[in-house]
């Protein structure tokens, strides 16, 4: 018998503390599917989601980020057109100025009435939880 699983990703919504508004980061990306998108990507064997997580940050955005929390798992069959993966979505902080990097064509910072349409994946899902936690928790990540 051979068993196929989903693929393990990460995503990480970096809200940046040293903005007044502590916008977030988001990348537009580079291959298919085209758009813009949460920073993120696949955990390698032998890697935690953790270690994914900061890595995959610092490879899109040059940031070193911290970890706040683990948000939710995101595991929809349909989420990714390419293949079933699975999410695990982090909340994180970081200082400084972002670059695109690796396989984002751009990046931008948001304020969350400026968040493009043209979103992957499920990251307009992943957006608007977080969106509503973060209001009812009635305080920012740090």
């Amino acid at each position: 018998m051979v068993y196929r699983n989903p693929t393990p990703t990460v995503d990480i919504i970096i809200e940046l503390i040293d903005r007044r508004d502590r916008a977030i980061v988001l990348i537009e990306r580079k291959n298919a599917p085209l758009g813009w998108a949460i920073p993120g990507g696949f955990v390698d064997y032998g890697e935690s989601v953790e270690t994914a997580a900061r890595r995959e940050a610092r490879e899109e955005t040059g940031l070193e980020v911290e970890l706040i929390e683990q948000f939710h798992v995101y595991s929809d069959p349909n989420r990714d057109p390419r293949q079933h993966t699975l999410s695990v979505v982090f909340l994180a902080t970081a200082k400084g100025e972002p670059q695109a990097a690796d396989d984002a064509k751009n990046v931008g910072i948001f304020e969350p009435w400026q968040i493009p349409i043209n979103l992957c994946f499920d990251h307009d899902r992943i957006l608007r939880d977080y969106f509503h936690y973060r209001h009812y928790r009635l305080k920012p990540l740090l």
